[in-house]
């Protein structure tokens, strides 16, 4: 899935502007409420103009943020670690304007550590650790004197300090390794449950397809019925030389195609035969028959190979690439190729055509459903066009056999889409073109390699 297809490791959630924000505040209103407390409650001697000049410079920050940028903002690892930075080296300034590691809000130092675990990049997270653990130390060594009130001020031996120092290093590392694992495997969690969701949601407009296909067929086969017959009646009545028997013969075989479609609709479901199995070219050969007379062009290259694969006849894989076929039919200018290879750990079939090719704003989502790349202007002039079903039921019923599939357009000056169907060995049991009694399996190798 494109949106899932993040890093198992490292990966990046990214923070939301407005929670940053929000969490800014809230450390604005307590350092404030702090330095009122202790200067003015317990009448300590603080720095007070330094010390609210420091705040006062996070409260710039946060009103040109929220001036500048939406607060719906996610922000990736590049914006979100300078910020979380930042919010380090203003803690430091205070600490370093109010007794350094003497003074005890000093773990303050683990909050930004553990927003960037919960949201972050575990190299974003491991740099803004070490920023937290190198202010702390210099501020255990260099700092102004911790501010007191009445009785002398109380002398901290330097073990201790340095003993407070490596406990804070300790709990940055600990914490933030727990809380990036904690919330990895959130992720980890959400991903699966939104890959599963999709997938649920595409098989739940598949059922409904079919249930659609079912009832088109029951309805439709009676007037198809009624059209053939007409169109038969009609045709026999007609002379050699009328003008019209031409249109006659091609609306009698396209209501039979009409019919063909809706018989293999119903079949989809059908499980294959035990021994219905044909070689990849006239596999390839029964797809493309149906659109061959449509004044394009459909080139089938296969190479010419003693061990060519042998494949289950399946009515999805059959209909699957049919539907490909014909949107390459209806796009086409002049030509389709169709270029089927293989190898030891599966098989590959790609579909060329030399039409404007996929449009550019829905290429990334075709496959989903109600997602058409068919410009009005191209397929039709009174501007009809598609449901955007056809690729959304071909891409679905050649997953079920094990498929993956791409799409892209061709590389200019070539003009033209590109679709590229793909199956490992296994998905489809693929055996090789030779006697029941040489057949190896399911090997590739040629003759001179046995």
């Amino acid at each position: 899935m494109p949106a899932l297809a993040a890093s198992q490791h490292g990966r990046s959630a990214g923070l939301r502007l407005d929670t940053l924000i929000r969490l800014r505040w809230l450390a604005v209103a307590g350092q404030t409420a702090a330095l009122v407390v202790v200067n003015l409650v317990l009448g300590f001697d603080l720095p007070i103009v330094p010390c609210l000049a420091a705040v006062s410079l996070s409260v710039l920050l946060n009103v040109f943020l929220r001036i500048k940028f939406p607060l719906a903002r996610r922000l990736g690892d590049g914006a979100a670690g300078p910020l979380l930075a930042y919010d380090v080296l203003q803690l430091t300034a205070l600490l370093y304007l109010t007794g350094g590691l003497k003074n005890p809000f000093v773990l303050l130092y683990l909050a930004p550590v553990m927003i960037s675990a919960t949201g972050l990049a575990w190299g974003t997270t491991v740099v803004l650790g070490a920023l937290a653990v190198a202010c702390a130390g210099a501020v255990g060594l260099y700092a102004w004197p911790l501010p007191w009130g009445g009785s002398p001020a109380p002398v901290l031996p330097d073990l201790y300090l340095a003993g407070v120092w490596v406990s804070l290093t300790v709990a940055v590392g600990f914490i933030g390794l727990h809380s990036w694992r904690v919330a990895e495997e959130a992720r980890e969690l959400g991903d699966a449950l939104a890959a599963t969701e999709l997938v649920l949601a595409r098989e739940q407009h598949l059922s409904a397809i079919d249930g659609l296909a079912a009832a088109a067929a029951h309805e439709l086969g009676t007037p198809l019925s009624t059209i053939a017959l007409v169109v038969k009646e009609m045709e026999r009545s007609m002379k050699p030389d009328d003008p019209h028997l031409e249109d006659v013969t091609l609306l009698r075989d396209q209501a039979k195609r009409c019919r063909d479609i809706l018989q293999t609709l119903t079949s989809l479901q059908a499980g294959d035969a035990p021994f219905d199995r044909m070689p990849l070219r006239l596999l390839l050969e029964e797809v493309v028959e149906p659109h061959r007379n449509f004044g394009i062009t459909i080139a089938i290259e296969v190479p010419d190979d003693p061990d060519a694969p042998v494949i289950a006849r399946n009515p999805g894989l059959i209909y699957g690439l049919g539907n490909l076929v014909e949107n390459a039919v209806d796009f086409a200018a002049e030509r389709v190729e169709i270029h089927a290879q293989w190898s030891p750990t599966g098989l590959e079939i790609v579909l060329l055509d030399d039409g404007p090719g996929f449009a550019p704003e829905v290429i990334a989502r075709i496959g989903q459903p109600y997602v058409t790349s068919r410009a009005r202007d191209r397929q039709d002039p009174d501007g009809e066009s598609g449901l955007g079903l056809g690729f959304f039921i071909a891409k679905t019923l050649l997953e079920r056999t094990g498929a993956a599939l791409t799409f892209a357009n061709r590389t200019p000056p070539q003009s033209g889409a590109l679709i590229t169907v793909s199956w490992p060995r296994a998905a489809l049991a693929i055996e090789v073109e030779r006697s029941a009694t040489d057949r190896r399996g399911l090997g590739y190798s040629s003759p001179k390699e046995a």
